[in-house]
């Protein structure tokens, strides 16, 4: 039997309920003491020095798996989207996909709800599931057939399997790049209206309602999406959203200058949405905090802004730019903290997420006030493709277990 305990920490969980001071005590790899613990006899024991000790990371939306960049940003469980090659819609690729994390970090695949993403005909979900897929994902384009996405839901309910959407209208953003308005047109960028995804959330959301089923939409971006969700939470829809951090740190003047990497899908909004997302995360209409991690290339990304590839890599810096929203007020810690990595482990049925007995000992320290500066060059990341280099922030990652393990020992 191996135990660690955790000592002198200050410790939090909403789930739980937990903020205060104490202390974690491990038992291979699981939690079996918090709080006030005592010490048993031949126990490694990690002194937090006061310090935040709160449950690692969940993060629920990337595209690639990071693992060093994973663990440098306190994230210990990451979700991989289907939009891989070959694409998640085989059991193999499936299970080969839980393997990815080297035992480090655990990846939690999502199959991918078409064959091939193309949105015609339906995978086998099922099968995928059962393969270890914890949801069921459109991937980085909408299912645009409606009557495909009827039967997706009602598929999905048969399983209680939650099904993530992505709202684009593609036939509204084909060969757009910019958010429709006046800064797109002075720049001469071609438009992509907010409608086309607040039409897609409310059609989604529909026919959510009418199946019963369970819908998590990606990223909601602009004001009309997030009043949309907000509505139909209030009417017992069973729906949950998410966003990244761009999009509620930057508007479209972060493309000035024709920046390709601030181009992302949805683009970066007006002013207006920026608010109506950091509204939508402070009453709680916004659920989750997710990076986005889509690591471009320097061919993908030093291109003419209209044709550069949207996307950025976040794992690494998605705690730090979350603490913005706690150090200006919008969120307390318990809150962000609950955005990161309770409310992802609830809404997407996985282990941990919780400061509790039985629950596995995947933890992170964190000084939340320690500052630092974003630097693209120095990011774990294979590629550096992020829109907040240069960006100072406050949040470091000082220590992160994955059962128990200390696993940032690994890049250090």
């Amino acid at each position: 039997m191996t135990t660690v305990a955790f000592i002198n920490a200050h410790l939090i969980d909403r789930a739980s309920g937990l903020d205060t001071t104490g202390g974690v005590l491990v038992e291979n790899g699981r939690i079996a003491a918090v709080g006030a613990i005592t010490v048993p006899d031949g126990a490694a024991v990690v002194d937090c020095g006061g310090q935040v000790l709160t449950p690692a990371l969940i993060d629920t939306r990337a595209f690639k798996v990071d693992v060093d960049a994973c663990i440098a940003g306190g994230i210990a469980t990451t979700c991989l989207m289907p939009d891989q090659n070959p694409v998640l819609d085989d059991p193999a690729v499936i299970e080969r996909a839980c393997r990815l994390g080297r035992e480090a970090i655990r990846v939690r695949p999502f199959v991918a709800a078409t064959r091939g993403l193309l949105g015609e005909e339906l995978a086998e979900v099922g099968l995928g599931l059962a393969s270890g897929a914890v949801a069921i994902a459109t991937g980085r384009r909408a299912v645009t057939h409606t009557g495909v996405m009827l039967r997706l839901l009602q598929y999905s309910t048969a399983f209680n399997a939650l099904v993530i959407s992505h709202a684009e209208d593609p036939g509204l953003v084909k060969g757009t790049c910019a958010t429709e308005g006046e800064f797109a047109q002075r720049l001469g960028l071609p438009a992509h209206p907010t409608l086309a995804e607040t039409l897609m959330v409310e059609r989604d959301i529909r026919l959510a309602e009418a199946t019963g089923a369970r819908l998590h939409i990606a990223q909601v971006t602009c004001a009309a999406a997030i009043e949309a969700v907000r509505q139909a939470k209030k009417r017992g829809v069973k729906v949950t959203c998410g966003v990244t951090p761009a999009h509620f740190l930057l508007n479209e003047v972060a493309l000035t200058g024709f920046r390709t990497f601030a181009r992302f899908s949805p683009p970066l909004r007006t002013e207006a949405d920026r608010l109506a997302v950091i509204e939508g995360l402070r009453d709680g209409t916004i659920d989750i905090i997710a990076s986005g991690h889509d690591p471009r290339t320097q061919e993908e990304k030093r291109l003419p802004f209209a044709q550069a590839a949207p996307g950025a890599v976040g794992a690494e810096t998605l705690l730090a730019t979350s603490l913005t929203l706690v150090h200006n007020g919008t969120l307390t810690l318990d809150q962000l903290l609950d955005k990161l990595s309770g409310a992802p482990a609830r809404i997407f049925g996985l282990e941990g997420g919780r400061l509790a007995v039985g629950a596995p000992a995947d933890l992170l320290l964190l000084d939340p006030g320690a500052p630092w500066r974003i630097e693209a060059e120095k990011l774990h990341s294979v590629q550096k493709n992020t829109p907040f280099d240069r960006m100072a922030v406050q949040g470091r990652v000082r220590g992160l277990w994955r059962d128990g393990i200390d696993v940032l020992a690994k890049i250090a």
